[in-house]
Parts: structure tokens; sequence; C-alpha cells
């Protein structure tokens, strides 16, 4: 695991453990920060100790280093997200524990949003066998989807439990293609394979003696080696805060506060003020160490104007080229949250970067079959955990991109305005004046 010469630090990686219910993300996840050394001796002991361990004797119960709440530990499932993180001598990890249960599927979404990568857990033993072919979980169908949703660049898919049935190569190559037939149909791309038993370490960290057959990395080099794509392409800089310094004075200061979300912005660059279309230029980029020339995406800074503008939160500043255009029209995909199903008559508030409109939601094209793949076209309505094509009305326009092709501000989140819930997730994949 050493660094050598001719490696370079690939920086961080964000990634969730998604799959069905005791498919074993937590333990999978444990056994990855106690093979890697990244478990603290005194966390060690607390765990032996623990009232709700569910192994036998001194055997570490590795579920219960990510199973924090105790509805968690008494119930054996995981149900909120669970972060943690670990560093190896080539790259820092970001790890979500993602819940496997239907029920949690919104906290999956919720995980995933931020993710680079996926390790999509699958139970050797529970797959089942239908007309002589290999048949996945509806949940690892509903996650995959999930994660073909979200744009995500990586999956994993580790098969677990093989200590379950005797390492048999066979079953791992059924699986293997059972999966790949799905990853097909949904369109994944960068879809790795990675035979593991997470409760006895096999392929975790280190290769496993008792799979000869299987050549490739274990897990954590898959992991380390994964590229990142950076943040590029056009300048969007949605405004959280304007930002002013005693107002009475002639030298009177008025900041645009806020996250370059993609591009990057420097002193002197003409810009456009969107939606309202108003021009100006950058006088002063504000760090938090002071002044600064140019700030990229990602950075949190206060830009100051040299000409008097009307900006305010919500606005968001592009490139004085640049093409995007304010839209009132959306077609979008969305996850539903709620346990009240979608009411078009109800009222609900958008939410995307920094902007919040009142949205109309005009029809329900099509609602995804996990069971099937199929988008079906006689629903009208989304219930919880659905996922659909929308069409939606905005109240007044807002700037933004495609998911594909900006995920910062082509995504969105749904409120209800009576109960204040957030309601559904949503990335837009077609925009309208």
């Amino acid at each position: 695991m050493s660094l050598t010469p001719h490696q370079e630090d690939l920086g961080v990686l964000r990634f969730i453990t998604a799959g069905s219910v005791d498919d074993g993300k937590s333990t999978l996840i444990g056994r990855l920060l106690y093979d890697s050394k990244s478990v603290l001796t005194d966390q060690l002991s607390a765990l032996a100790r623990a009232k709700h361990k569910r192994t036998a004797g001194e055997d570490i119960d590795f579920s219960l280093l990510t199973d924090g709440l105790e509805a968690e530990r008494e119930q054996g499932i995981t149900i909120d997200v669970a972060y943690r993180y670990f560093t190896t001598a080539r790259r820092k990890f970001i790890i979500a524990d993602t819940p496997g249960h239907e029920q949690y599927t919104r906290n999956m979404v919720t995980g995933a949003s931020t993710a680079h990568a996926a390790i999509i857990l699958v139970d050797a033993t529970r797959v089942t066998e239908v007309d002589g072919r290999t048949e996945l979980l509806a949940q690892t169908k509903r996650h995959s989807a999930i994660v073909k949703l979200l744009g995500l660049q990586h999956v994993i898919v580790a098969i677990n439990k093989m200590d379950l049935i005797d390492y048999s190569e066979t079953a791992f190559d059924n699986i293997r293609a059972a999966y790949l037939e799905l990853a097909q149909r949904l369109g994944l791309q960068d879809v790795r394979f990675v035979p593991v038993s997470a409760l006895k370490g096999d392929n975790i960290v280190y290769a496993s003696e008792r799979m000869p057959w299987y050549q490739d990395e274990p897990l954590l080099d898959v992991l380390e080696s994964l590229p990142v794509a950076q943040t590029g392409g056009e300048l969007r800089f949605p405004v959280q805060l304007v930002a002013r310094q005693d107002g009475s004075h002639a030298d009177d200061f008025r900041g645009y506060m806020g996250r370059v979300e993609s591009g990057s912005v420097r002193v002197g660059q003409s810009l456009r003020v969107l939606p309202a279309g108003r021009t100006a230029t950058v006088a002063e980029i504000v760090g938090p160490r002071g002044q600064i020339e140019e700030a990229f995406a990602g950075q949190c800074v206060t830009i100051r104007l040299t000409e008097d503008v009307d900006v305010s939160r919500g606005d968001t500043f592009v490139g004085a080229d640049s093409s995007l255009e304010p839209s009132r029209k959306l077609s979008a995909d969305v996850c539903w949250f709620d346990e009240d199903a979608l009411a078009p008559q109800r009222k609900y508030l958008l939410k995307q970067a920094t902007s919040t409109v009142y949205v109309k939601i005009g029809s329900v094209d099509t609602v995804l079959d996990v069971s099937t793949l199929s988008h079906g076209t006689d629903k009208t309505t989304l219930a919880m955990n659905d996922i659909g094509r929308v069409q939606l009305s905005l109240q007044k326009p807002v700037a933004a991109d495609t998911y594909d092709a900006n995920p910062a501000t082509g995504a969105f989140v749904l409120i209800d305005e009576a109960t204040h819930h957030t309601v559904a997730a949503g990335m837009i994949r077609a925009l309208a004046a």
C-alpha cells in the first residue's frame, strides 16, 4: 500500500455502498476500515463489548462501525446514511453507507448525490434461478437505476458472502453475467466485479488465497486507482448571499458570496447575471485568506463587481460569452420521497442551486418499473420511492443546465409548501424558455 515514486496522490474519492437489506454493506465498510488500519484501539474495544453484537465470542461485528443509530443496531439494518472517512498512502476516501431497505431509498439517493462511485453489493446466497437464468433482487435493480440517473462515474459490483457458497467461480460468473445484462439495459458504462467475503476479509484489502481463480485486484486497490473526472466547463456561480458593509459611506462595499460550481472566474472577467441578463465586470475576488486573482470550481469566494447592478440570492453569474439562457419549463427525472403521493393540485417549491421558485407539475410521462426496467405510461402520479419523468412549469425562470452537462446546476429538490417536507429529488433532462 505504500506510495511508489511513479505514483501520485489521486485526491479524494467519494463513494457509496448500495444494495438490498442484509447484503452486507455495513460489514464490508467495517472490514475495509479495519483491514486498512483505520480503526482506533478504543473503538475496537467498544465493539467487542457492544450489547447488540451479532458475532460469537471475541469476533468483531464490523457492521457496528457504521450503524450508529440505536435502532440500526437493534434491528441489524441501516436506516440513515452513515459517513466515514479514511486515508491510504494513495488517496483520501469519504464513504456513504446507504440503507438497503426500500422504505429508505430516499436516504440512498441523498448519499449518492455527491458520490463519484458506487459499490453495489450482491448477496451471492440470495440470487435465484428463473428458467435457467440468474435473477437479481429488485432492490439491486432499483439502486443500480438510481446510480445511472445520478450519473455516477464508476460502479463496482461486490459479489459478497462467497464463503457461504464455497467460493464458487461458477456462481460468480453467473451473477456477473446477470449484472452485465442489467448494466447494458440501464446504460451503465464503467462496471467492475470483485468476489468478496466481507465477514472473512476475502478480497477486501488483501487478495484472497481461497479464490485463486480471481486474478484481478482486491476492492481497496480498485478504489485507490479509480480516476475522478475534474469539474470543468463554463462558469457557474450561484449567488448565496449579498454582503454589505456600512451602506452610509461613499466606499460602500457590496460583494456577492457563493461557491464556484464549475469553471473559473478571474478579476477583470466580463459576466452576465442570470436570469435578468445584465452584464458586469469582476472588480475583486475575496477568498477566505484575502484577495485572489482567480477562483476555481469548489472554492467559496466573494465577488465584487465594477458596475452597480441589481443582484440578489438566486441569481447566477456566467461568462459573458455563455449561451445559457433562463428556463421556465423543465423535463426531469425525479425520485419521489414522500409518503403522500404526488398531487398536481398541491403547491410545491423547487429549490435549484440557490434559487427557490414555485412550480407546477404538469404531467407524469413515464414511471420506471424496477422489476422489468420498463418505463410505463399508465401512471398519472408518483408514490414513495417511484422514479419517473415529469414536466415542470416554473413561476419564474431559473439559470439551469441539464444534469448530464452540470450536476451542480442540473439537480433540484421539491418541497411541499404546506408540510415543508422535501418530497422529491430531481435531475433536469431538458429545458425550455
